[in-house]
């Protein structure tokens, strides 16, 4: 399993999503269940960075609660405010 989990692979993926995001507000796709896979998707990708491309791995607790914790809280603030607004 590690010789499959390198830089590349996380740039792919991250690529992938990206891609996938855009072909749904391509396509029109629009609702509840699409606003969670899109802040899914937003969540699957700050976590590569934070973990990966910041090298925040290896850190104290205190930092990656900080920064996890930043990423949790401004995606369920906008599930919440959307859902709200509908």
């Amino acid at each position: 399993m590690k010789a499959y989990y390198n830089i590349h692979t996380i740039w792919l993926v991250m690529m992938l999503l990206t891609i996938s995001t855009y072909a749904m507000g391509k396509f029109g796709y629009d609702g509840i269940v699409i606003m969670l896979i899109l802040l899914l998707t937003s969540v699957i990708k700050g976590s590569f960075i934070i973990r990966d491309f910041m090298e925040l791995n290896g850190v104290s607790l205190l930092w990656r609660v900080i920064m996890y914790g930043w990423l949790w809280i401004i995606c369920v603030a906008i599930a919440i405010a959307y859902i709200v607004s509908v």
